[in-house]
């Protein structure tokens, strides 16, 4: 299930939603070197910038890269700082279609969340999200030495938020079954409801085997940022387009 667009206009250009994209191209495709895949310089920026949850819950200890694993405690190696990698690992992707794919969403759902408030407001409901995240995906395994990449967590609260105060939007949607697809409109509610289900299933799946053999898919960050976009939005939104399902509306005589 893949959306395409809703339709909810925004009444100013989203120049934040748009920097962010940017911004997570701009990391991926020069920082990082990326391409279809990431390489050994991509690898080792992973490593380096993303988030650690066994350095997250075990304050100046770090990890150290040997071979092709994560030692945890190893030897300081002169790493960029735990906290610094809580936001710059926000900004990181692990591949093109893990970019694309969260690019896509934040495009859809980013733009009307940022229109709900102040920018400066958005700025901080979105680094606060993706922070909210990273503690979801580090209690549920403080020890791992897996590193958190991703705007996943922090579009996660984006899509909480948009959830909850654009309940009644209409999202065009690609939905494939088996080998074929259809495209349908669908109620942000639905569409939003079943991609939060979806990560609650597989979080628990994950729980009765290792972190990382779900396909390193950190699917508690997702859970964690949904929900902290639920709880914290009415803090933030204070510019809510309540008029915006109005043309859909049966007239009352």
């Amino acid at each position: 299930m893949i959306p395409i667009k809703d339709d909810i206009p925004t009444r100013r250009f989203p120049i934040l939603t748009v920097l962010i994209i940017v911004a997570c191209a701009v990391v991926y495709f020069g920082f990082e070197q990326g391409g279809l895949t990431l390489g050994h310089t991509g690898e080792k920026r992973v490593v380096e910038y993303g988030a650690v949850p066994y350095e997250i819950s075990h304050p100046g200890k770090e990890c150290a890269q040997e071979g092709q694993q994560l030692v945890c405690p190893g030897p300081s190696q002169g790493q960029a700082a735990t906290w610094l990698t809580l936001f710059t690992s926000m900004f990181m992707h692990g591949g093109l279609l893990h970019l694309a794919g969260n690019m896509l969403f934040l495009w859809i759902f980013g733009n009307n969340v940022e229109d709900s408030m102040g920018r400066p407001r958005f700025v901080a409901f979105y680094l606060l999200g993706g922070l909210a995240a990273v503690l979801g995906q580090t209690l549920i395994d403080p020890n791992s030495a897996a590193p958190t990449v991703g705007a996943s967590g922090a579009i996660a609260a984006v899509l909480g938020a948009y959830a909850l105060l654009y309940p009644r939007a209409r999202v065009v949607t690609l939905i494939f079954i088996v080998i074929f697809f259809t495209i349908v409109e669908l109620p942000a509610l639905l569409v939003l409801g079943l991609w939060f289900l979806i990560q609650v299933f597989y979080g628990a799946a994950e729980l009765g085997q290792p972190i990382g053999g779900s396909g390193g898919v950190a699917y508690f960050a997702h859970i964690g940022g949904f929900l902290f976009g639920l709880l914290a939005i009415k803090l933030f939104a204070n510019r809510i387009h309540e008029d915006y399902d109005a043309q859909r509306r049966l007239p009352v005589y």
